[in-house]
């Protein structure tokens, strides 16, 4: 037997009075985050969601998050994380492609999240989170989560729960078709968050972490929220990032452990009042893309800390690499394979390179690895090609065994911390009237890493303006998805065999 909700019940039993969840003033000790789970999982047994079933979760970083999660999982249930940004078409696709039979909402988010939930008959079940804990009304159709827990007998015991049965439902996009949902079981979501907090971290009860990484994403949702939590730590909530307000909570709180995608740390680092705030970081963590050395460097050298960085994907429940704490790390570097995962570098044929410092794609094997994506058995063919897990992402092996990333996925790009793919971008730009050709690219961005780009040439006799193409697609397309900038040329190159040519576009 393995669930998840072993990392809360096992703190509660440590310290119950210990703060488990911090936000605004509002502070939820370890024994109360344990019992309003336990009965959220009773709540739901009472709305007939049995042992199995998948729950989607559309909720920021709130208490409401974490307590619909282990709740979830108390029920025996499989959590589906959505991304807060998705719109109504794309959180209809992801309810009903996962087979959701309930959806917890944020009220911010509720409109769209109810236009998805009355397209989607599988999903039976609509729960609407409010910041308000007096509130206990609901749009109708819809039942309010804190009456929810409130009239709810709580579960008394662990799920009987199996290592390979599914927790965790993780969505990410691929460079052809819509996205897929990596299925990560009890034991890749279990061992990843204990290893990532007992070896690559030195997490233990004095630790307070900031959590402004989404919890809906792989990587805030295993190192921050699951890795402190299985040790006993402190966990302070901020919903969307913005630097003053978390140099103002880092100091508020002696937040000692920040992980982050570089975009926050450039963030932090160049505010105008970084210098007003003494903070007392013990341990940074980079992930999500590839950190700017001179970034990484300055930081070091203001904060008196060393930022690790590592590296991972959904499907790897995240963690597959990092630099480790017990010998110097290297700049530019993802690191080591963690223990128990194993890389191989493969050419263009799928055989192994072995040449120190030639590039190679890098593929994974290991207790991290998903099973598979879920009912997607062509996408896992082509995954798993001879047994391996195939990232995709381009990489080169030193001769100490260190990797660094030098290319990614043909296509992709990494905005901010989240991956865009041109494809479903493409796709859209497509579906307007007078666009007649379409290529989306990455152009560097100072903040960002990368902005989102459009190239697109227009029909015979029709007109769109950049502006208007980019209102287009924000109307169709998640916050982080559309393009900023959109160029309109004559038309876009090809090759001999008709197909854009992007590398001329870059």
């Amino acid at each position: 037997m393995l669930n998840l909700a072993t990392l809360l019940h096992e703190s509660t039993k440590q310290n119950p009075s210990k703060t488990a969840l911090a936000i605004g003033e509002t502070r939820i000790s370890y024994g109360e985050l344990d019992a309003f789970a336990r009965r959220f999982a009773g709540g739901l047994a009472s709305l007939g969601v049995t042992q199995g079933k998948h729950v989607a979760v559309l909720v920021p970083n709130t208490p409401h998050f974490t307590i619909a999660y282990f709740g979830v999982h108390y029920a025996g249930g499989a959590v589906v994380p959505l991304n807060v940004l998705l719109t109504a078409d794309e959180i209809a696709y992801h309810l009903e492609d996962s087979d959701a039979v309930a959806l917890v909402a944020w009220e911010g988010f509720f409109e769209q999240a109810q236009a998805a939930f009355n397209r989607v008959d599988t999903c039976k079940h609509l729960i609407v989170a409010k910041a308000d804990r007096a509130d206990l009304s609901a749009p109708e159709g819809a039942r309010n989560m804190t009456a929810l827990i409130g009239g709810s007998e709580p579960v008394t015991d662990l799920p009987g729960t199996m290592p390979d049965d599914t927790a965790v439902i993780l969505y990410t996009s691929g460079t052809t078709g819509r996205p897929k949902g990596a299925e990560l079981t009890q034991f890749n979501m279990f061992f990843n968050a204990v290893y990532s907090a007992r070896f690559l971290m030195p997490i233990d009860e004095r630790t307070t972490a900031l959590a402004t990484l989404p919890l809906f994403h792989s990587f805030g949702q295993t190192v921050i929220q699951n890795a402190v939590l299985s040790r006993g730590g402190t966990i302070v909530l901020l919903p969307r990032f913005e630097p003053k307000t978390a140099l103002e909570l880092m100091k508020g709180y002696e937040v000692n452990l920040f992980a982050g995608v570089p975009t926050m740390y450039f963030a932090l680092l160049h505010h105008p009042d970084a210098d007003q705030y003494d903070l007392d970081l013990q341990l940074c963590v980079s992930g999500g893309s590839a950190m700017p050395v001179e970034v990484m460097k300055a930081f070091d050298e203001k904060y008196g800390v060393n930022i690790l960085e590592g590296y991972g994907l959904s499907e790897t429940s995240p963690v597959a690499s990092f630099n480790r704490l017990d010998r110097p790390k290297k700049a530019g570097s993802i690191g080591l394979p963690i223990w128990g995962v194993e890389f191989k570098l493969v050419d263009a044929d799928d055989k192994t390179v072995t040449e120190v410092d030639a590039p190679g794609e890098i593929c994974i094997k290991g207790h991290n690895v998903m099973k598979g994506y879920y009912k997607k058995p062509e996408a896992n063919e082509e995954a798993f090609k001879g047994g391996w897990f195939h990232t995709g992402d381009i990489a080169t092996r030193d001769a100490d065994g260190f990797y660094y990333i030098v290319d990614r996925k043909k296509d992709m790009i990494i905005r901010g911390g989240f991956n865009v793919y041109p494809r479903e971008i493409e796709e859209v730009l497509y579906g307007h009237p007078a666009i007649a050709e379409a290529a989306v690219i990455g152009v560097p961005h100072e903040s960002h890493g990368e902005e989102v780009k459009a190239v697109i040439a227009l029909k015979a006799g029709h007109r769109a303006t950049a502006d208007e193409v980019i209102a287009y697609c924000k109307e169709k397309l998640a916050a982080y998805k559309y393009p900023r900038i959109v160029e309109v040329i004559d038309a876009l190159p090809k090759g001999p065999t008709g197909k854009i040519l992007k590398r001329e576009l870059k």
